[in-house]
């Protein structure tokens, strides 16, 4: 009889060869479908738009960055959020969430479903009270989509100082704004500020009533027709 049950039991649960990979070995890299997705995250199957908060899991064990991925290349309208600052760091971020073997097919998809990054950042008003938004704004154009696939993220911060007619800011433009016109204290500005060292020159240099050329406010036009160039060649 122990003979028999063993017998049923090794021909339910065959053996596998020494060579075989594990059952999850190839399933683990595999990104979900939209409708697995949203029922991982108790969403209908028919749902067309995401908002998600990375780094959380899906039940199926499947990252959130790689749901939402999926789903934006099957017409899901998605948003996501993440604790970065700036653009740049944003688009980095995300593609550090995944296994180094899958961040060059995550910098092409990023490239070609990715819309726009806002990045911003909550400042104290200057002696009314209340809380004043600061913010980054990069539209993700055939030259932006570029620098992503070719691993130039550091080029990101030009692109979008060169990107004006499109509506991109630098958080350190809107920060000296805020500061120009008076709404938020020197200190906190340069506290915020991503280039903190040249947004202190700056305003030291207006105290003295001169300028400070630099990123901050540069004309890049340039710099735009080399992104133009790449972005087609």
């Amino acid at each position: 009889a122990t003979s028999s049950r063993r017998a049923r039991s090794d021909a339910a649960n065959p053996a596998r060869s020494p060579t075989e990979p594990p059952p999850t070995a190839t399933t683990a890299s595999r990104l979900p479908s939209p409708s697995e997705a949203s029922r991982s995250i108790s969403l209908p199957a028919d749902t067309q738009l995401l908002a998600v908060s990375p780094p959380a899991r899906l039940t199926s064990g499947a990252s959130l960055p790689e749901a939402a991925i999926r789903a934006a290349e099957t017409g899901h309208l998605v948003f996501a959020t993440l604790h970065t600052t700036g653009a740049q760091g944003t688009i980095n971020r995300i593609i550090d969430a995944f296994p180094v073997s899958q961040q060059e097919q995550i910098r092409v998809q990023l490239s070609t479903n990715l819309l726009a990054v806002l990045s911003q950042s909550l400042l104290p008003k200057k002696g009314t009270g209340g809380r004043v938004a600061a913010y980054e704004f990069l539209v993700v154009t055939p030259a932006v989509s570029n620098l992503i696939r070719e691993n130039k993220t550091y080029r990101i911060d030009s692109a979008i100082q060169t990107g004006k007619k499109y509506g991109m800011q630098l958080l350190d433009d809107h920060l000296w704004s805020l500061y120009d016109n008076e709404i938020v204290e020197a200190d906190e500005c340069v506290e915020r500020a991503r280039q903190p060292a040249e947004f202190q020159m700056k305003i030291e240099a207006k105290l003295r009533g001169t300028t400070v050329t630099g990123m901050l406010g540069k004309s890049g036009k340039g710099e735009e027709q080399k992104l133009a160039d790449e972005a087609q060649g």
